[in-house]
């Protein structure tokens, strides 16, 4: 058999090359290459399938089994298994989607509990404010996804009667920031439709388990993906189903240092029997080469319409990745670098401590309405002078006050990494009186420490505030180490000054002794 397939690729390729130099290349058209990519996808090899029934069968009930057992316990979970109204069951598997997109569980678990306690249904979040929210989801990331779910909750409270949507395809077309993922996995999991969903893990486990290599984000291999989760789910446990594979892809078939050994569906598993078969190949070899008879050969079964196939690598096979060469993953574009000037403006509270400048951002774009210092993107590097000169504009024109750049003190850089921008903040800090700061625009405020903390901010201004504090911290070390040491010298000058007053003793009385009455004390001393 693996003679006659090695064949049938032999006379493939030699087809395919005498084709290619009879004919002039000539540039497809995008609509041949749809049709191409269309007809690739609507009949995949078997190779990249699941083509027997008692397979698919085997496959749910040894994960079902695993999931069971090993499954973690979260809040959204239980909630979504206990939870018997069915509109409180949909909004909050919502929420967890949402805030579990992008973003590790073991963050989101603390946010997610905050969350339900305080907005428990769909109304009380309709209810609060997005300021509120903001506050709520400050420190989470991708901030968007927060104002998606107020909306969200504002529209199905004003235009659906309060209803959350009870299909995939409404939960698809009438919530805001709800892709394709994110509508299977509410739907399955809280709704019980028999629907497969596909996220970043199952991704990956589904093309180990079928051997698919070529780039995960292209049209065949989104297609192929979506149509064996389909074929997989369990129709009695559609929900727990596309759990259990999420935690496997999370626990078990992780992106480096795959625990093969501990996967309940090992047998399924194309990749680990390609790994297996080439580790005993190569074996062999090395016997080979001592002189032993290794002419049985394990066969490694592959795609028959790897020329052609949109779903194989088109990287040679890497022994030192072993399961990881799929799915090969395209090179990150690297994140855009960014300087930001950012200003740290405090003043005195009326109660004694001290106040900071918060300014709110654009509603839309990165860290939308969220409160920041005064900033200022850096066009280009600029010595410290020029900086501390736009710095000192830009916070003169937010209090309506002219300030001199000798109030900016630098106090250092903070390097903050969003998902596509490495950011440096390049952080000044200001002291201001009361008098300088009379005058503010509608879009800032003033704010104790505590109260910053607790404010609708992001991850990156704590840093900078962080950096601030222990900068801070050190100057007044250094200033109250000088008054200590100028205390210090004082109270040594008045010693020394005490000891010469003492010289002459109490008899003296305070005047100078002359020379005759100090030799007849001594001797006064001594008798």
């Amino acid at each position: 058999m693996s003679g006659l397939r090695s064949a049938m690729h032999k006379g493939k390729r030699a087809g395919l090359e005498v084709i290619e130099t009879a004919k002039p290349k000539r540039k497809r058209s995008k609509t041949t290459v749809k049709q191409e990519e269309s007809t690739a996808v609507s009949s995949p090899s078997s190779y990249h399938t699941f083509p027997d029934p008692a397979d698919v069968v085997q496959l749910r009930s040894q994960l079902l089994s695993w999931y069971d057992k090993e499954q973690r316990e979260l809040p959204w979970r239980t909630l979504a298994l206990t939870e018997s109204d069915l509109n409180i069951r949909t909004y909050a598997v919502w929420v967890s989607e949402i805030m579990l997109q992008q973003t590790q569980v073991a963050t989101v678990i603390d946010y997610y509990n905050k969350w339900m306690k305080r907005w428990p249904t769909v109304q009380d979040l309709a209810a609060a404010t997005l300021e509120e929210v903001n506050q709520m989801w400050a420190g989470l990331g991708y901030y968007s996804r927060g104002k998606r779910l107020h909306e969200g909750a504002h529209k199905v409270v004003s235009q659906m009667k309060g209803q959350m949507p009870r299909t995939v395809d409404s939960l698809l077309k009438q919530l805001p920031g709800v892709g394709r993922y994110t509508a299977a996995a509410v739907g399955s999991i809280a709704l019980g439709e028999v629907t497969g969903a596909v996220d970043g893990n199952v991704i990956r486990v589904l093309c180990r388990l079928r051997a698919i290599g070529a780039d995960c984000t292209s049209p065949a291999v989104t297609e192929a993906l979506w149509s064996l989760a389909n074929t997989l789910v369990d129709p009695e446990r559609p929900g727990d189903f596309n759990q259990a594979m999420m935690e496997l892809g999370a626990r078990i078939c992780t992106p480096k240092g795959a625990l093969c050994s501990q996967c309940p569906v090992q047998t399924h598993c194309r990749s680990y029997h390609k790994v297996c078969v080439k580790q005993e190949q190569n074996s062999k070899k090395l016997l080979r080469k001592g002189g032993r008879d290794t002419s049985n050969l394990p066969d490694i079964e592959d795609c028959i319409n790897n020329i052609t196939c949109l779903l194989c690598p088109l990287e040679p096979w890497d022994n030192e990745l072993g399961v990881q060469n799929f799915p090969r993953k395209l090179a990150k574009k690297p994140p855009r670098v960014e300087r930001t000037l950012t200003c740290v403006v405090s003043r005195p509270g009326e109660e004694g401590e001290d106040e900071y400048l918060l300014i709110q951002r654009p509603n839309k774009g990165l860290l939308a309405g969220l409160w920041e210092f005064p900033s200022l993107l850096l066009e280009e590097e600029n010595s410290e002078m020029k900086q501390k000169r736009s710095l000192r504009d830009e916070v003169s024109r937010v209090l309506g006050t002219h300030l001199t750049e000798n109030l900016l003190q630098y106090v250092g850089e903070v390097v903050h990494i969003f998902s596509h921008i490495h950011q440096t903040y390049v952080v000044y800090s200001v002291c201001l009186k009361e008098a300088d700061t009379h005058t503010q625009t509608e879009n800032t405020q003033w704010l104790t420490r505590s109260a910053l903390l607790e404010a609708a901010v992001s991850t990156g201004l704590k840093k900078i505030v962080k950096l601030y504090d222990s900068v801070d911290s050190v100057n007044k070390a250094s200033k109250e180490g000088k008054r200590r040491k100028h205390t210090d010298v004082k109270k040594d000058e008045k010693l020394q000054s005490s000891k010469k007053k003492g010289l002459g003793g109490a008899k003296s009385g305070g005047r100078q002794l002359t020379l005759s009455s100090f030799f007849k004390t001594v001797k006064e001393e001594c008798c």
